[in-house]
């Protein structure tokens, strides 16, 4: 990995939910210009940690640092660095692609937002449903639109929760592709939670797995699988997870 120093930081990082634990004690770093998979089975602790990273919940232990800042006490200062994609994040529904758009632009301050939302709207190819109301996307529509919201603020930190869910596999590649040329421009740190392990082989040049709220194997693909004997990354994830 890259000897840049660190975007994220993560020491010791615990949460518990009335006796449970949910993420148990772990550390990992995120680089600028890397993209770092984060895997796991359901409940292995992935959501409960990108919450965290998003101070969307408070760790029971441990610390996050973000651009060299603690995350607890400079969150106003980190936050509009960062963004997430999610097909999981409901947009409300009512609204217009542009109208939705505008307002994360008003939240994260954007400057020309007018001018920003045009351009997103051509190179994610918005443009024939700008002025739809959300609810009445198809699923691949709403997931471009996503990623639009995403990429409003231009973030130096972006979260991928399955960035390419319900797209035809011509669209995801083209979206891959995207953001890869934006990562390489902004020189961003990318944190990707996949189930499609083909896409993490594509995408990833370090791989974190979690099961039971513990990062139990770490390394890029290619030394994963090499590690393990297998002839692919799901192997090595069905490999662990059973285990």
């Amino acid at each position: 990995m890259s000897e840049d120093p660190s975007v994220v930081q993560v020491r010791g990082l615990t949460k518990r939910f009335n006796g449970l634990t949910a993420v148990d004690n772990i550390d990992f770093d995120l680089r600028p210009h890397c993209t770092t998979a984060l895997l796991g089975s359901n409940g292995a602790g992935k959501t409960t940690t990108i919450s965290m990273l998003l101070g969307l919940l408070l760790p029971t232990n441990g610390t996050i640092r973000i651009f060299g800042q603690n995350l607890i006490s400079d969150r106003f200062k980190i936050l509009p660095r960062i963004n997430i994609s999610s097909p999981y994040i409901d947009l409300p529904q009512r609204l217009t692609v542009r109208q939705n758009l505008t307002v994360y632009s008003r939240l994260y301050k954007v400057p020309s937002s007018k001018e920003r939302i045009a351009k997103l709207s051509k190179d994610l190819e918005l443009t024939e449903f700008i002025d739809r109301q959300v609810r009445k996307l198809s699923s691949g529509q709403k997931t471009r639109v996503s990623l639009a919201k995403a990429l409003i603020n231009e973030p130096e930190l972006l979260l991928l929760d399955e960035p390419t869910a319900s797209l035809d596999p011509e669209t995801a590649m083209w979206v891959r592709d995207y953001l890869r040329k934006y990562q390489e421009r902004r020189n961003t740190a990318i944190l990707l939670a996949s189930h499609n392990m083909l896409e993490v082989e594509r995408m990833c040049q370090h791989v974190y797995i979690m099961n039971k709220g513990r990062i139990v194997e770490q390394g890029s693909p290619t030394e994963l699988i090499s590690r393990h004997e297998k002839q692919d990354l799901e192997e090595v994830f069905l490999k662990i997870a059973r285990n």
